[in-house]
């Protein structure tokens, strides 16, 4: 397949060397129709063009159970070359079979910014790390992710030469902003859900701690459903804490450990646990909280002050009936 699209594109450089990704997604196993796929490649070519609409209807055509397609652009300067317009614009599918390691998704981003492929990879698994990979509907991981990241330096300016410099910081804040709010698309199109969370882990000794405890957290059955019953039941956000696994010693500890629920609009937060202690719950309020489609938790560990965060949807009655129609007849 790769063959047969990079002779679509002549080589100017003389490297024999493919051009071309491949990514596929569907039915674990199956086989392709190849020879359907290959016969319409230079009519794909031949409709190839940079209009909005051209990105749209390619983001319609990788959908699979997807309800919508899912694409973002946007302009950001550089420090160095305030003058200078860059574009930035992705696309990614997936809504079930979701879980880090990007689940059952493809994402492509590209920007015209001058970045070499030696500073690309650092960016994009410093992004996905906290995107792609911090997002959760069934808790299920697939075989067949893939996110891509493309820089042609086609606006010109000055070539991207590290991380740490100022230019280099601005994109690694503007791309990890980016994949964030496209990935969030995912979950609020995850299977059958009501309910978008996001799962905040504060004061925590590392960062992989931090992300590991609320990967846990947004992968408890009983937390997503407790949530879709409109129930503060904070033990069961605590035994998913306590059960993490590869926490590092001093991590948690239980004398320091608070949570709380955080509104969105900007009312306070309501106070769960405080430092071990349980808190006097206003049940109504909190009911009143869960009942929006948007929520935060937030979990202070006391022990440090690396964070992560990650995002999640909840179990309903609607979820799991439609979640299993979906796959339990995925094939058919």
């Amino acid at each position: 397949m790769a063959s047969t699209v990079d002779a679509c594109f002549p080589s100017s450089s003389g490297s024999t060397l493919s051009s071309t990704l491949v990514m596929s997604t569907g039915v674990i196993g199956q086989r392709l129709p190849i020879q359907k796929i290959l016969s319409k490649i230079p009519t794909a070519y031949n409709s190839l063009s940079n209009t909005h609409q051209a990105w749209l209807s390619t983001a319609r055509a990788i959908c699979t159970t997807d309800t919508f397609p899912k694409l973002l652009s946007r302009t950001f300067t550089l420090p160095s070359s305030p003058s200078t317009t860059y574009s930035l614009a992705g696309m990614t599918k997936g809504a079930g079979m979701i879980h880090p390691n990007m689940a059952t998704l493809l994402g492509i981003f590209c920007t015209d910014a001058t970045i070499p492929p030696s500073i690309l990879q650092p960016l994009l698994t410093h992004a996905v790390d906290r995107s792609f990979n911090a997002i959760s509907i069934d808790g299920d991981t697939s075989t067949n992710d893939t996110v891509a990241l493309l820089a042609n330096g086609a606006a010109g300016g000055p070539t991207l030469s590290s991380i740490s410099s100022a230019d280099g910081q601005a994109i690694s804040e503007i791309l990890t902003s980016f994949t964030q709010e496209l990935s969030q698309l995912v979950v609020r199109d995850g299977e059958g859900a009501t309910k978008f969370v996001r799962v905040r882990v504060v004061n925590s000794a590392s960062f992989d701690d931090a992300k590991a405890i609320a990967s846990s957290i947004a992968r408890s059955p009983l937390v997503k459903t407790a949530l879709y019953g409109k129930d503060a039941n904070w033990g069961r956000i605590l035994c998913a804490i306590g059960y993490t696994p590869g926490v590092s010693s001093g991590t948690i500890l239980p004398e320091k450990t608070s949570v709380s629920f955080v509104p969105v609009d900007g009312r306070p937060e309501l106070k769960l646990l405080v430092k071990g202690e349980p808190e006097a719950v206003d049940e109504e309020r909190a009911a009143g909280i869960l009942e929006g489609e948007d929520l935060e938790i937030r979990v202070d560990l006391g022990s440090g002050s690396e964070e992560a965060s990650y995002w999640f949807c909840d179990f309903s009655h609607g979820n799991d009936a439609e979640y299993v129609t979906i796959n339990a007849d995925y094939r058919t």
